[in-house]
């Protein structure tokens, strides 16, 4: 089971000074480049954008979705069509999970959570599995959500933690209540898996 630090409190611009924080150690560790998984959906845009004014070599660092739905790329539904024109004029290399080939080692796992516990697009009803031997999987939430009713790509848990730290923002107060049974141990939501598989730092902002 992760130990999972909870911060509460905070806005996105220290979000986004946490992550480049994250960034900066990992570049500095490494000459190669690094990888980050980015979530989709509403909470994440803004942390990005205020991460495209820090001092980030983005050149040395390959950005992708952790899931993304199956829909044309200028489709306001594309998480990779959202990140792409933010991190790739600033020298981002961004990999579409659709034209992934190998999975790298994630210097950074960002994840948002669902109301009902998914994580990505690992959904209650896909199972996810802590063992699954796949790092990428197509999937179709079950009921789709009305806002994205769409067919996705996901990586699954063991590619989500394939990662040096794992973040999670968490707006709300109703996610939050869920995220600290996970932790507990006390569901079975795609979240509290990810957690139980969990052994790398998972720092959450709430």
């Amino acid at each position: 089971m992760a130990k999972v630090e909870i911060i509460e409190g905070v806005g996105d611009e220290r979000v986004a000074g946490w992550i480049f924080q994250r960034l900066t150690a990992a570049l500095s560790r490494s000459a190669e480049p690094i990888a980050i998984n980015v979530p989709g959906g509403s909470t994440p845009f803004p942390i990005i954008e205020a991460l495209t004014g820090a001092p980030i070599d983005w050149r040395r660092i390959l950005v992708c979705p952790g899931d993304d739905r199956l829909v044309a790329e200028d489709d306001l539904a594309s998480n990779i069509g959202r990140v792409r024109p933010l991190l790739e004029p600033l020298g981002a290399r961004i990999m579409p999970l659709s034209d992934m080939e190998q999975v790298p080692h994630f210097a950074l796992s960002w994840l948002g959570m669902g109301t009902d516990g998914h994580v990505a697009s690992l959904f209650p009803n896909t199972d996810p599995q802590a063992d699954d031997d796949q790092p990428i999987r197509r999937i179709t939430p079950d009921p789709l959500p009305p806002e994205a009713p769409f067919d996705r790509i996901t990586l699954t848990i063991p590619a989500l933690l394939a990662s040096e730290d794992v973040l999670f923002v968490i707006r709300g107060n109703e996610k939050r209540r869920l995220f600290e049974a996970a932790m507990r141990g006390e569901n079975d939501t795609p979240v509290a898996r990810l957690l139980e598989a969990a052994d790398q730092p998972v720092t959450c902002f709430v």
